[in-house]
């Protein structure tokens, strides 16, 4: 099915009108709107220099929920006063784009088992080409005061696999380790300690792949090899940091592996 289109719809009014607005866009299913200030000449006062302060209140909606919203302005509110008026306006194609990043307080609503089920339902979207459309710019830009990751993967060199693709995140959703072989070391370790313990993240994801280029052999036992060098790497994080340990004793945060196949994009994932 084919989103509808998104409209932005503003609203201005005098300042005792915005809780009836506010009330009518939380009943018609409204997620959010931003309110600022205005100044502008009120009719009654045209031809004089007295100034009015309005609020302008703007909202993204669907087009049938923004359809709606205008016509309850117009039967509720515009039709008993002469000082609120509202329009729509189309929604240029790159803020329809989603732009949210991860906040602190929704890094810690989420738990581990909550976040591991985020990052199946992505693969699913990845894998049947209905990922989520960003606004990467818009991103950056909101990222760049702070990140609160969901997760820290560690994933092979192989430029075959996308990390945030193939699992449908965003930028700040995911600290990402890289190296030949998706192999543990000091280093990654305390990589992996960083994000959990100080950064908050709720998962440890190694992820191996098909037709690893650090393993030569034939395909089969190439397959086997990768699995077991994911369990492999699932038990050097858990007997290599008491920290990392503890955390996941408490169920703080969970320590998963997967194996990734290149020919259709889908994952095995380990426990």
């Amino acid at each position: 099915m084919t989103p509808l289109p998104l409209k932005r719809v503003s609203i201005i009014c005098d300042p005792s009108a915005e809780e009836h607005v506010a009330a009518l866009l939380e009943e018609i299913g409204a997620e959010g709107h931003m309110t600022v200030p205005v100044r502008g000449i009120d009719p009654l006062t045209a031809g004089t220099d007295a100034e009015t302060t309005k609020l302008q209140i703007e909202t993204t909606l669907d087009s049938s929920r923004a359809d709606t919203l205008l016509h309850r302005l117009q039967s509720d509110l515009l039709t008993a006063s002469s000082s609120i008026a509202a329009y729509e306006s189309d929604v240029p194609e790159e803020e329809a784009a989603c732009s949210h990043v991860t906040t602190a307080e929704e890094q810690a609503r989420l738990t581990p088992d909550e976040v591991l089920q985020q990052f199946k339902d992505g693969n699913r979207r990845f894998r049947s080409g209905q990922t989520t459309r960003r606004n990467h710019p818009e991103q950056v830009r909101k990222s760049a005061v702070g990140q609160y990751p969901k997760a820290v993967v560690l994933s092979c060199l192989d430029s075959r696999v996308p990390v945030e693709d193939v699992f449908d995140q965003g930028i700040g959703d995911v600290f990402v380790a890289r190296v030949a072989g998706n192999l543990v070391n000091e280093d990654i370790l305390g990589s992996m300690e960083f994000a959990c313990k100080v950064a908050g993240a709720k998962m440890i994801l190694v992820m191996g792949h098909q037709h690893c280029g650090a393993i030569s052999a034939n395909p089969l036992y190439v397959r086997h090899v990768a699995r077991n060098n994911v369990r492999h790497a699932l038990s050097q994080i858990r007997t290599q940091s008491p920290i990392l340990k503890e955390m996941e004793d408490k169920k703080e945060i969970k320590i998963v592996g997967a194996f990734y196949r290149l020919t259709d994009g889908t994952l095995e994932f380990i426990e």
